[in-house]
């Protein structure tokens, strides 16, 4: 367990994991492709479709915690991504930050804790037909712009 494992309240009322706040990591390839995960049942917004990611430790950037749980969701290392941009998202008082980055192809990924079901490369097109995080889907729009 790390220091920013936990539950927290945001000051809108909702309850985010992450005491310190969270970051994922959105990775786009030529395809276009994105890497997505499959969230676990019986997960928080269990059965649904993000970005790996998790709570930021105390003295962790955005970036190092979407990097390090990325690595330990996916086995993607950070060795063939450049980090290209940072989106936080502020529910007042609790951000979640995506880590945007790129591959110059996909790169091998593998579902390694039980908090996921799948990772895979989805084709761009093929993403908003999914079962998204209610978080993702609400910056889904904007992040597939920055995609660039």
């Amino acid at each position: 367990m790390r220091d920013g494992d936990g539950w927290t309240q945001c000051e809108l009322g909702h309850r985010h994991w992450g005491v310190f706040g969270a970051a994922g990591l959105l990775v786009a390839a030529p395809g276009p492709l994105v890497l997505l995960q499959h969230r676990a049942a019986w997960s928080h917004h269990g059965d649904t479709w993000g970005v790996p990611g998790g709570a930021r430790g105390s003295v962790e950037s955005a970036v190092q915690t979407a990097l390090r749980e990325a690595f330990e969701e996916t086995g993607l290392a950070e060795e063939g991504l450049e980090v290209v941009k940072e989106h936080p998202d502020d529910h007042g008082g609790w951000t979640y930050t995506t880590v945007l980055a790129r591959a110059a192809a996909p790169l091998p990924v593998h579902s390694l804790d039980p908090e996921s079901t799948d990772v895979r490369w989805v084709p761009l097109p093929d993403v908003d037909a999914l079962p998204l995080h209610p978080g993702f889907a609400g910056t889904w729009p904007l992040l597939r712009g920055l995609l660039g």
